[in-house]
């Protein structure tokens, strides 16, 4: 237990009812989660508002309540702290609970929409190869050294990410690489974390169906660089127009990374196929398992951000050429047949034309691109047509499907991606609703030497409609589904 004074350390309190020299067991946002003597903090969300539980955490027994609007009645017995914002506060406690475990080890966020997965989580490899105690908390999963722990979102809240976090001081690790989205800074999660560093990756066209407009999309990630303290460093994407933005506030050391402009590290593609990449950086050849040109900026922004970290030059080239491709991001195998299967997280128009031309620039001669493809259900509509338009022009055969549909409709989702197919283009276009027959199918439609690339959901091994999760991998079904058509 703590007491309720020390946890409360940083938090702007408005109005204070009851005793704050309390002691308190833990900290719930969830009123179903409460405890006796737990604190409960009421968060205002997008589809609930933690306000209209407060009577449900007290007949748990919840001690104290944490909340932007008292409630009429208050109890006695019972601590009420009014606060401005209580997703801040949430996290400025949760910090407090679990001992300011940021400030115990050197932890790195990095954002962006494309490629927060790939370099935090090859950062994670990089550092272990080096003989490091390594955390990452990732879409995929949160590390803490060895040890593998599930996450739902990229960003997890912010009680959880203490948590986590605190473990990893108890495990004695010393770097940490976090992915931290922009629904994650907007809702407050990693309010009062210490970051060592932050990493931009790129923007591009999403999440539009929350920020609304891509410029308030923007200035969120900004906030992650704006609350840099001086000690720490800020590495942004140079050749990204809104790269800079990133560092406009920021009293953090400024760094760039770029391949086509002059920045502090730069890198250069000397050639590229489908097993790799030679890289220049700073003067030195790498040879990259990783492909694409997207890929290469990954690798340059791993390597900045390992030197920023303190490690050498030659060690880092060392272990960056041993680096594999991160699960569903550009994951590939070649068949008996010679079809070559590529299964990626691409789920953004960029993400997707990146994918893409990547594809078709490894071409060698007469091979067709067949692509599947399909958009999430309850998120931003506007990129449905643009990544139904990017598909059709950049393959010779595109198969729109279902990716996750949550509460909508798979096939009016299809038809909103049909819209923005070219007249020239409708006949490369293929509907079939059903994502496992879409994979079939195109394995079916497919010759030697063949490319098919399974495009929206990468390491996802479920698929979400109607609240339902059932267990579906793209990786897997398409590789059964060549082995099925090669007996």
């Amino acid at each position: 237990m703590k007491s309720l004074k020390d946890i409360l350390f940083g938090v702007s309190l408005s109005v204070v009812n009851g005793d704050t020299n309390i002691m308190v067991n833990e900290i719930q946002f969830d009123s179903r989660k409460v405890a006796f003597d737990d604190v409960f903090v009421a968060v205002k969300g997008l589809l609930t508002d933690g306000h209209n539980y407060i009577q449900q955490a007290l007949n748990a027994g919840a001690n104290t309540v944490i909340c932007e609007n008292l409630p009429e009645i208050l109890v006695n017995g019972v601590t009420y702290v009014k606060v401005e914002d209580s997703a801040a506060a949430l996290a400025i406690m949760a910090s407090n609970f679990y001992n300011t475990p940021s400030k115990n080890l050197k932890l790195v966020g990095v954002t962006g929409t494309n490629g927060k997965t790939t370099v935090s989580t090859l950062l994670y490899n990089l550092f272990k190869k080096a003989g490091y105690k390594v955390g990452l908390i990732s879409t995929i999963k949160i590390l803490v050294d060895d040890k593998a722990y599930p996450t739902t979102h990229t960003t997890p809240d912010s009680l959880t990410i203490n948590k986590y976090l605190g473990l990893m001081n108890e495990e004695g690790v010393e770097f940490c690489f976090m992915e931290v989205s922009s629904h994650g800074i907007h809702q407050k999660r990693t309010k009062g974390l210490f970051f060592e560093g932050a990493v931009f990756t790129n923007l591009t066209h999403d999440h539009l169906d929350y920020h609304k407009t891509f410029a308030e999309y923007r200035d969120t990630k900004k906030v992650l660089f704006d609350d840099l303290p001086k000690s720490s460093f800020a590495l942004t994407n140079l050749d990204d127009k809104n790269g800079m933005v990133m560092l406009q506030n920021t009293r953090a050391k400024k760094n760039t990374y770029a391949l086509k402009s002059f920045a502090d590290f730069r890198a250069q593609i000397l050639e590229h196929q489908l097993d790799g990449q030679l890289l220049k950086i700073d003067d030195s050849e790498i040879w990259s398992k990783l492909i694409g040109d997207f890929n290469a900026y990954n690798v340059l922004a791993i390597y900045a951000t390992a030197i920023l970290l303190g490690l050498e030059k030659i060690e880092i080239l060392q272990l960056i050429s041993q680096l594999e491709t991160v699960t569903g991001r550009f994951q590939h195998f070649t068949s008996e047949s010679k079809i070559t299967a590529i299964v990626d997280y691409a789920h953004t128009p960029d993400a997707l034309k990146n994918v893409l031309s990547t594809i078709n620039s490894l071409r060698t001669g007469n091979e067709n691109v067949i692509t599947v493809v399909g958009c999430g259900g309850d998120r931003d509509k506007s990129k449905r047509p643009v990544m139904g338009h990017i598909a059709s022009e950049m393959s010779n055969q595109a198969i729109f499907t279902s990716d996750n549909p949550r509460s909508e409709s798979p096939s009016a989702i299809i038809e909103e991606m049909e819209a923005g197919v070219e007249p020239q283009n409708v006949k490369k276009v293929i509907a079939i609703e059903n994502r496992k027959q879409a994979i079939r199918t195109a394995c079916k439609l497919a010759l030697a030497h063949d490319i098919i690339l399974v495009a929206g959901k990468g390491h996802e091994t479920y698929q979400e409609s109607n609240g339902v999760r059932t267990e579906f991998d793209d990786f897997n079904e398409v590789k059964s589904a060549l082995k099925e058509l090669e007996k």
